[in-house]
């Protein structure tokens, strides 16, 4: 088995301990944001998991060893959700998710764009570069009309 699979799996549990975080710190604010968080983070982990899935089998794990050591990451989201819970301040949820919910969105802004930057800084066709702006502008705009309805 090449290291690259072990390294992803440590990434990956890693990257469940933040949506862990993220949902729990979510539904302290409000069952809403906790429904909306919960959400985005599924429709994020979809395809995220199924990449992962590859770069296991790529890496020498049969597809039934990769599938269990994918569902043993998901234990890092279930950490992540007890951490938050057990994070809670005294005084209230208010200091609770101050630091964890910039924590988490900052965290999953940061991979995002050293993932998508990159990519349009080769692209050689603009177009593509363009709608690839458009498409995170969309999601933006997305994010902002749910936190204001």
């Amino acid at each position: 088995l090449q290291i690259s699979g072990y390294l992803n799996l440590l990434a990956n549990t890693i990257d469940n301990f933040t949506h862990g975080l993220a949902v729990a710190a979510s539904f302290l604010v409000s069952r809403k944001v906790g429904f909306l968080t919960t959400m985005a983070i599924l429709l994020h982990e979809i395809p995220h998991e199924v990449g992962d899935f590859a770069i296991l089998l790529r890496a020498g794990f049969d597809r039934w060893s990769a599938a269990k050591m994918q569902l043993s990451t998901a234990l890092g989201g279930i950490l992540g959700a007890c951490f938050a819970i057990c994070a809670q301040s005294p005084k209230g949820t208010g200091e609770t998710v101050a630091w964890i919910l910039p924590f988490t969105s900052g965290g999953f802004l940061y991979i995002a764009l050293v993932n998508v930057v990159p990519d349009l800084l080769e692209e050689k066709n603009p177009w593509n570069s363009l709608q690839q702006i458009l498409l995170l502008c969309t999601g933006i705009t997305v994010m902002v009309l749910l936190a204001l309805t």
